[in-house]
């Protein structure tokens, strides 16, 4: 099996920035004396647009929130959390592996570059990344599969040749749809959902070397052939 890049996303899967945004979120529910369940976020993750929480909480209390206000709170309290959050376990060994072994890396993320850039570059990943693709580039976000064929035509290599790293269900079905191998490292948020199959799960990044990843994968493709 020819594998030629890597293709990661970011949120839950670079930098755990899913589990804060929810509990903000989970935070201004409780102060309207609701509360948030992840089957309903769930519709939010690894996309734009799956799950509106201004216009559901409005809904629950019968009265509009203020979405200006609120969206004003919620960015300060989720860029400052997430600095305090380091790289989630072997991203950057998995990214320098790569490295190594002469493979294209990409990241490939439904949010924009305004907010994956700089925590990018706040983690020194850049060098490590030949090609940024956010929904800046794309008319449509994952679950289509656009973000993750403009990153196979950056790094010039078939998207048959590809291994994309998702946590959501969104991601997986986006990286499925662009015919690409995909491997699943869900995380706190994402654990008990149901994953689309096929894909190789793993518990992290850290669990395994890269090498040891495609071999599996390569197992997997000769027992499905």
């Amino acid at each position: 099996m020819q594998l030629s890049a890597l293709i990661l996303d970011f949120d839950g899967l670079i930098l755990d920035s899913e589990t804060p945004l929810f509990e903000i979120w989970s935070e201004i529910y409780a102060s309207h004396g609701q509360a948030l369940t992840i089957d309903l976020w769930q519709h939010a993750l690894g996309t734009q647009g799956g799950f509106d929480p201004y216009a559901d909480l409005s809904t629950r209390i019968a009265e509009a929130v203020d979405r200006d206000e609120l969206a004003v709170r919620v960015r300060e309290q989720h860029w400052a959390r997430c600095g305090e959050a380091p790289l989630l376990p072997g991203v950057e060994e998995r990214l320098r592996e790569a490295r190594e072994l002469g493979l294209g890396t990409a990241v490939a993320s439904s949010s924009p570059s305004a907010w994956i850039d700089p925590w990018l570059e706040r983690h020194n990943l850049l060098g490590l990344i030949d090609a940024v693709c956010t929904r800046d580039h794309v008319q449509r976000v994952k679950p289509a599969p656009d973000l993750f064929l403009l990153a196979a035509a950056r790094l010039s290599v078939p998207p048959s040749e590809c291994i994309v790293f998702e946590d959501s269900p969104n991601g997986l079905r986006a990286a499925h749809a662009a015919g690409m191998h995909a491997v699943a490292v869900p995380n706190v948020l994402t654990r008990d959902l149901p994953l689309p199959v096929p894909c190789l799960v793993l518990e992290s990044l850290a669990s395994c070397s890269l090498a040891e990843i495609m071999r599996r994968l390569g197992e997997r493709r000769n027992v499905e052939n």
